[in-house]
């Protein structure tokens, strides 16, 4: 039997269609224009940031770079979108998605250069995708990284009704002799730590059952900020560390090691940049610990060696720097915006314990 396709690419006299499946080709195009001066205003330095072509391209030498290393890290945002998706707010989680990628690349001493975003949907909401994006570009102007490409998948049948998911992808370079952490890293180094902006993108799966135990609403005021929504609060977008601690680094010379702090906490995530034989001693006492987390603790109950595991507790970034240039660093620091602490210092493990706590969190 012979199968005739008609113009529409159905079969004849069916008229079957992509659109009858649920995907609207049409739509896609459309996002894709919608979108493309969002992608223009991320451009850089070896990008132009256009976008339509089947992959993105990138010029190291057109960037300044004589002997690079490239770095790679891809991340998601986790189920903090299902309050996006819950409240409607969709601008600030895109943010999000290109600093848990870009955070991870400068802790290597790595400047980001581009970016790129997977935007996954049981069914493409223009408006929706276009905050999305919109969030991503912002944040990739904070990063100083272009935007240079990504994919928009529609998907019905595996998300549900208005559901949908991001990971991002970004590429970061580094002269070959600032490849961070460094091997001087020694007992008697201090400690900084850079503020959080929040709950950033880890613990949500825990943040959703404390809210939803308590019986809250993402409308109502937060209990820890009543001069805004739960659920606004809670969206309140990662902190991109990239242009300033970069800056850091290159005018100071005395950066050592940096440590993102995302899920696992300080004690987890600090032991990944130090070398055998010594410790991180913190200082809980140091920095303040912000209303979000208290009232999470409070009213869930966890136990202090458990908020130290799974959130930032108000330290989204651990700097390890000599003790006779911790001050230099500091100044440049404030200089850009950064609240920063003296967490504590490097000293000898005997025990194998990596990180060792003082003091107590408290507000």
């Amino acid at each position: 039997m012979e199968v005739r396709l008609s113009a529409q690419g159905g079969r004849a006299g069916n008229g079957v269609s992509y659109a009858d499946a649920g995907v609207d080709i049409g739509r896609g195009n459309a996002f894709v224009d919608a979108i493309k001066p969002l992608v223009k205003s991320t451009a850089r330095s070896g990008a132009d940031s256009e976008i339509g072509g089947f992959g993105g391209i990138f010029d190291l030498k057109a960037a300044g770079f004589k002997d690079p290393l490239l770095v790679a890290a891809n991340d998601g945002v986790g189920t903090k979108v299902k309050i996006a998706i819950e409240t409607g707010l969709h601008d600030t989680v895109g943010i999000d998605l290109v600093a848990m990628c870009v955070n991870d690349l400068v802790v290597q001493g790595a400047e980001p250069l581009f970016f790129l975003d997977y935007y996954a949907a049981g069914k493409l909401d223009p408006e929706v995708g276009f905050g999305i994006v919109k969030g991503i570009a912002e944040g990739c102007r904070q990063a100083g990284c272009a935007l240079i490409g990504g994919e928009t998948a529609e998907m019905p049948g595996l998300y549900a009704g208005g559901d949908y998911d991001l990971a991002g992808f970004s590429v970061g370079a580094v002269e070959r002799d600032g490849l961070l952490p460094r091997d001087d890293i020694a007992e008697g180094d201090v400690l900084l730590g850079l503020a959080s902006s929040g709950v950033h993108s880890n613990g949500f799966s825990l943040v959703r059952k404390v809210v939803a135990d308590a019986r809250l609403g993402w409308d109502q005021p937060a209990p820890f900020a009543p001069d805004r929504p739960l659920g606004a609060a809670l969206l309140e977008p990662t902190r991109i560390y990239v242009k300033s601690v970069l800056r850091a680094i290159r005018e100071t010379g005395a950066v050592k090691a940096l440590a993102h702090i995302t899920g696992g906490g300080l004690t987890e995530n600090l032991p990944r940049v130090l070398p055998a034989g010594v410790a991180a001693d913190v200082d809980l006492s140091s920095f303040g610990l912000p209303p979000v987390f208290g009232w999470l603790s409070q009213t869930a109950g966890i136990v202090e060696a458990e908020m130290l595991r799974t959130f930032n507790c108000g330290v989204g970034m651990v700097i390890v720097v000599a003790q006779d240039q911790a001050e230099a660093v500091e100044q440049t620091l404030g200089g850009c915006g950064e609240t920063a602490w003296r967490l504590g210092r490097i000293a000898a493990s005997e025990t194998g314990d990596r990180v060792r706590y003082t003091g107590v969190l408290s507000s």
